[in-house]
């Protein structure tokens, strides 16, 4: 076993590692194999943003099944199992799934801030064929990512802590090459998506503010104010989970291109990569704590398998919001049609606003 693959921590460290993973795994695979199972169930009222939300879990899900069990088992085994093939298949299926989480994230963002200041002439613009175009285009770019540095441009290579792979940034100290890669990868594929994501919730939630502060001067929904707080808590839990996951990942491992890795020690560095792992199990459990749609259709299913909601559009004061996510704000309507469009549906944009 070449010394590179060999675990640099102590044997209870590797132990706990692996269970934490195994742990993430679990939920993970329950978790996203819900949402997939209750988008299968309710696919012929699948909305356009829905789509991408599933293809959030198909990455997450990918994730978890392609890496998790190899990582765990090295962990266990206190070194690298399969040598450079297997380091080589585990950091590009991590650096596939990663940029294409990545991706998703800021095209959720980008979709819901249009939809939100769309107007009623050009609501239908981004239909489903709209976004499946763009996750293709996603998984395009994410494929080309991760094929870039076994075509030179880059390099893979084990974690410092020798029991897992990813992009050998350590490896960059001294290459223009590799510099160059880094610097693009984390440009494009890290900042501008991250800027793209706060600066399009944030639009969203002053939007979301003012649609509610409409309806507020109608007093016709006590709890506006209240709902206004859990939707603007939704958005910004979705993106700055992720972000929240991946920072601190991606601060050790720029530190690492410009100095050595043996600088840090090496359960500092693990500890970022589990934390970064721990993402793939996160969006299942925030629609569970802030959708009471969302956890009556658990109880309704009578078992986990779906976290998704079907949405009603009876007896609710949401529909109005709901409407503006699909760019038709602009209603024409009377003060009593307009009561009645706010009482349509509270469920559905819920899971619009993730």
């Amino acid at each position: 076993m070449e010394q590179q693959y060999l675990s640099k921590l102590h044997p209870t460290v590797d132990y706990g590692a692996g269970v934490f993973l195994l742990i993430i795994g679990i939920l993970t695979i329950l978790g996203n194999s819900a949402v997939l199972a209750t988008a299968v169930k309710r696919s012929s009222h699948l909305k356009s943003p829905e789509l991408l939300i599933i293809n959030l879990a198909v990455t997450d899900l990918g994730m978890a099944i392609s890496m998790y069990p190899l990582a765990i088992a090295s962990a266990w085994n206190h070194a690298w199992l399969g040598g450079d093939a297997s380091c080589i298949y585990y950091a590009l299926m991590g650096f596939l799934f990663g940029v294409s989480s990545m991706m998703t994230l800021c095209m959720m963002a980008v979709i819901r801030f249009l939809v939100t200041n769309s107007s009623t002439s050009n609501s239908n613009t981004i239909n489903k064929n709209t976004v499946c175009i763009l996750i293709a285009f996603i998984w395009l770019c994410s494929l080309l990512w991760a094929i870039l540095p076994l075509l030179g441009w880059g390099y893979y290579g084990p974690e410092p802590f020798g029991i897992s792979c990813t992009i050998a940034w350590s490896e960059f100290h001294n290459s223009t090459n590799g510099f160059s890669f880094i610097l693009s990868m984390f440009i494009l594929c890290m900042l501008l998506p991250a800027l793209t994501i706060l600066a399009c919730y944030l639009g969203i939630a002053w939007k979301v503010h003012k649609a509610y502060q409409e309806i507020q001067n109608f007093d016709r929904i006590p709890n506006a104010a209240k709902l206004e707080r859990r939707l603007t808590l939704m958005a910004v839990l979705v993106s700055v989970g992720f972000l929240g996951a991946w920072t601190p990942y991606a601060a050790v491992s720029f530190w690492s291109v410009f100095n050595s890795s043996n600088s840090l020690h090496p359960l500092i560095t693990l500890l970022p990569c589990l934390f970064a792992k721990s993402s793939t199990a996160y969006n299942p459990f925030i629609y569970y704590v802030f959708s009471k749609t969302f956890r009556r259709e658990i109880k309704q299913m009578k078992c986990c398998c779906g976290w998704l909601p079907h949405f009603n559009t009876e007896n609710s004061i949401e529909n109005h919001v709901s409407m503006m996510w699909m760019g038709r704000e602009n209603i024409r309507a009377c003060p009593t049609a307009k009561l009645n469009y706010g009482e349509a549906s509270t469920q559905h944009v819920r899971a619009r606003i993730l």
